[in-house]
């Protein structure tokens, strides 16, 4: 069973999580939905520092045991930093996918996507509407 998607964030429907730092940059990540889906995370595919993101854009590849995921951005912007820790510990999203296991750092170019993504409660509906 997932755990409970932290509320100081939004989603997106493709299970990626964005956290505004209030200071025009963002960070993102996969849900624990969707770690969870993938099972053992054995490689991420980091996206490179100035790579411009639009919205559902692919920013990186995480790949499992099982599969190879692209991770879309959630909004528009420029990746500022990637967590380089996964490309020794790619384990770190599966053990803790909301804070060490986060994936990159944009700075947001439109800052009002973000009212366009769910949030928790949103995203836990959207979930269990998925898998009726």
């Amino acid at each position: 069973m997932s755990k409970v998607n932290p509320t100081d964030r939004k989603y997106t429907r493709e299970h990626e999580w964005v956290i505004d730092n209030g200071d025009g940059t963002v960070v993102i990540g996969i849900t624990d939905h969707a770690q969870e889906l993938l099972t053992d995370i054995v490689f991420v595919e980091l996206p490179e520092i100035g790579k411009q993101v639009k919205p559902m854009e692919a920013v990186a590849v995480v790949e499992s045991v099982k599969s190879v995921s692209d991770v879309y951005s959630p909004v528009t912007g420029e990746v500022i930093e990637a967590n380089q820790k996964l490309e020794q510990n790619p384990e770190l999203i599966n053990q803790d996918p909301y804070g060490k296991g986060w994936i990159a750092k944009l700075k947001m170019k439109q800052p009002e996507e973000l009212q366009a993504l769910l949030d928790a409660s949103g995203y836990e509906a959207f979930i269990a509407a998925e898998q009726h």
